[in-house]
């Protein structure tokens, strides 16, 4: 563990918890203004959790310790990769956790403790969006998996932090046929797992379409903050991952202030926009059938086996 390993450790889940809501807010408010409205402001999510986190917290009746831990086990996941994961600087503070079969297990945990909440509910809802979940996880994990072991092969490593450092010396990476086919596969899997259009719309609640809200619907005040909470953190995850696996630059590199300002301010810059992108696509995507959403992600997992294939090829 080093000392430019401490302070990312230290930085990295501070910045993702504060500006996880606002990233949302800045979504809706891009897709507010691109439909024609005029939004609730980029500072709506937090007054929102602020108001969940002020309420009576409320259990449903027949509910076990799943339904309660739920949320603490999602949030608490995602902030462990928020603290291994490089995003502010190259170093981790685990590097042992910062391995790439660590990362996805961890974000895989979490949400398999949502989907075993919504099972947990009993209701006819909770346990379609858990199948659902389950359906579209089946094929998103190993997609995550080789698209990044793609990026791996060229460096000998699957730690992510010796990924981001190797792209970060040979920029020249990003421009290949590997960094190409892995990075469309990632987008697909981001879109999937955060349950963003076309796979799942997370502003909808019908009940024959839905499949995150159909996990949560039982929730209230407290929990529902934290479960609202985890998952604008996994949005900023992945896209902070998605950004610097391939767009490193600005990233710290010694513990001195100003570089390590110089990362915040490049992350929070990068993860922004690329959501600004992801909100501009929705406004002009719908949501696919349900039945149609395995072909997607199928898709995209053909694209990360053709980047582990081209990056044998070019090894």
């Amino acid at each position: 563990m080093s000392a430019l390993g401490v302070v990312g450790g230290v930085v990295q889940p501070l910045v993702i918890v504060a500006g996880s809501p606002v990233l949302v807010g800045v979504m809706r408010q891009v897709r507010a203004r691109l439909e024609g409205r005029a939004g609730a402001g980029i500072g709506q999510p937090w007054r929102d959790l602020r108001k969940l986190f002020g309420k009576e917290p409320i259990t449903p009746r027949g509910t076990s310790a799943v339904f309660r831990l739920a949320p603490l086990v999602l949030a608490a996941t995602t902030v462990v990769v928020a603290v291994v994961v490089p995003f502010v600087t190259t170093d981790s503070a685990l590097d042992p956790v910062a391995d790439l079969f660590a990362v996805v297990a961890l974000l895989a945990a979490g949400t398999v403790a949502l989907a075993l909440a919504g099972l947990d509910t009993g209701t006819a809802f909770g346990g379609m969006g858990a199948s659902r979940e389950m359906t579209i996880i089946a094929l998103v994990e190993p997609t995550l998996l080789v698209a990044i072991f793609a990026l791996s092969v060229r460096v000998g490593s699957t730690n992510l932090a010796a990924i981001v450092s190797s792209t970060l010396h040979d920029p020249s990476r990003v421009i290949s046929p590997v960094s190409l086919l892995a990075a469309v596969a990632l987008i697909v899997v981001i879109v999937a797992e955060t349950g963003r259009l076309p796979v799942d719309n997370p502003s909808t609640h019908l009940e024959l379409t839905m499949v995150h809200e159909a996990m949560v619907l039982e929730y209230a005040g407290p929990d529902l903050a934290l479960v609202e909470l985890a998952s604008a953190m996994r949005l900023s995850v992945f896209l902070g991952l998605l950004a610097n696996l391939f767009l490193p630059w600005g990233i710290a590199t010694t513990t001195s202030p100003l570089p390590v300002l110089g990362g915040v301010v490049a992350v929070a810059v990068k993860v922004t926009l690329l959501g600004a992108l992801l909100a501009i696509g929705e406004v002009f995507l719908a949501k696919l059938r349900l039945f149609r959403v395995p072909e997607l992600l199928a898709g995209s997992f053909l694209l990360a086996l053709l980047a582990v294939a081209a990056s044998f090829f070019l090894a």
